[in-house]
């Protein structure tokens, strides 16, 4: 009876229907419900029906929002498909629904939630270095940035190579206080991840307050994770202050000791395993000490200098040999470890499997760019522990949109 006689909306007039309708579908957290609501019809032909009341209610396919981010986070939790989150749905709030509504509400969700994302991951990392500064222990936070590649199935049947980023906090005495996570669909060259890093990184450094933490950059030597270095890490300054920032670029210790063996192998043969065992063993910790590449390529070169190795063998000691030489100035551990530097990628190894291989690489999965893109929103806003924030601003915006809709609604009817 409160209701105007017409409303405006979307640059077009609407006149109060004088029935009542029931939408028997509505979707909430406690099973379906009926809802009763008056609709206005457009002035012009052609046009649906509008309900205010679903508007208000904030809506997504006749799903409540409370039920909508059940649906999100649990379509994002790892071994996850669409049935099983169907069969969950059944058994959480006994609504049973089919895939094409399951798809728009997280289809939804995901438009709604990626442009949020980035702040409240910027909120997560500012907590962790606050409470990162207050800390005891002998030496500055840190924030540490990982990036890496994985192969994702596309839905035509070949494989292409997904990337994804973190960013972790460790506080003064070397703890790991968190991480934050990104993932990006495959794509040629990987600029949208770089766009999705620098950015976040910006306004990280806009928002922070006190000194700047230590920076590292822990990678293996891949060509796009070498190239951001190069193209944006190393040249990047302070948005703030304008002054440069000073990276520490650390090649991972676990792809370089994979280099080691490699090198044992090809100096000893297969009856001298032992030998081969204890070598390699004896240089991975001594490139923990002063100097410790160095002392690596140095033995390295001595026994190869004394030994008839066949052409193979011999290719594959250079290669190995080569990759340890050419990175030197990253392989300072000794020097990483007392500053309380991660030494090893095995946080962004980690999310590898933790993003992609727990949800997106199940048995017999395929995946478009589009789809795969929605669920890495998800899957990355629930894993770096923003969903609960990051949710609620949506519910916060559609306030906001319902006070101005009332507010014009009271406008028309006086």
């Amino acid at each position: 009876a409160l209701m105007p006689k017409d409303v405006w909306f979307e640059c077009g007039g609407y006149r109060r229907r004088s029935d009542w309708t029931a939408n028997r579908s509505v979707a909430t957290s406690f099973g379906n419900i009926i809802l009763w609501r008056t609709g206005y019809r457009s002035w012009q032909r052609g046009e649906e029906t509008i309900f205010p009341l679903e508007r208000l209610l904030g809506l997504v396919e006749n799903v409540s929002p409370a039920l909508l981010s059940w649906i999100g986070s649990t379509t994002a939790t790892a071994g996850m498909s669409q049935q099983a989150t169907l069969d969950a749905l059944r058994e959480h709030s006994g609504v049973s629904m089919g895939v094409k509504r399951l798809r728009a509400c997280v289809e939804t969700l995901a438009d709604r939630l990626e442009p949020l994302r980035q702040t409240h991951q910027a909120d997560a990392l500012l907590e962790m270095l606050q409470q990162a500064r207050d800390s005891s222990g002998s030496r500055k936070p840190v924030l540490s940035v990982g990036r890496d590649g994985i192969t994702l199935r596309h839905q035509i049947g070949f494989f292409e190579v997904a990337t994804t980023a973190t960013l972790s906090v460790y506080d003064r005495a070397g703890q790991r206080l968190g991480t934050v996570y990104l993932a990006h669909p495959p794509e040629l060259g990987q600029a949208t991840m770089d766009q999705m890093l620098t950015q976040l990184l910006t306004e990280l450094f806009e928002r922070l307050d006190g000194p700047l933490p230590r920076l590292a950059y822990v990678t293996d030597s891949g060509s796009n994770e070498v190239t951001y270095f190069q193209r944006v890490l190393r040249k990047m300054k302070h948005p703030v202050s304008g002054a440069k920032l000073h990276w520490t670029r650390i090649t991972d210790f676990y792809h370089v000791s994979e280099r080691v063996w490699a090198m044992a192998n090809a100096l000893f043969t297969k009856p001298q395993q032992q030998q081969a065992d204890a070598w390699a063993r004896r240089m991975l910790k001594n490139l923990k000490r002063p100097s410790g590449a160095s002392r690596v390529l140095h033995s390295a070169a001595s026994l190869f200098s004394r030994r008839k190795l066949g052409k193979k063998r011999a290719e594959n000691f250079q290669k190995a040999y080569r990759y340890l030489q050419n990175r030197t100035r990253y392989l300072k551990y000794h020097e990483y470890q007392r500053n309380h530097l991660p030494i090893g990628s095995g946080v962004t190894e980690a999310a590898c499997k933790t993003i992609f291989t727990q949800r997106l690489k199940l048995s017999g999965m395929r995946w478009s760019r589009e789809g795969a893109g929605r669920i890495l929103t998800l899957r990355t806003i629930l894993l770096s522990g923003t969903w609960a924030a990051t949710f609620h601003e949506t519910l916060t915006d559609n306030a906001a949109s319902i006070t101005t809709y009332v507010d014009h609604l009271n406008n028309k009817q006086q």
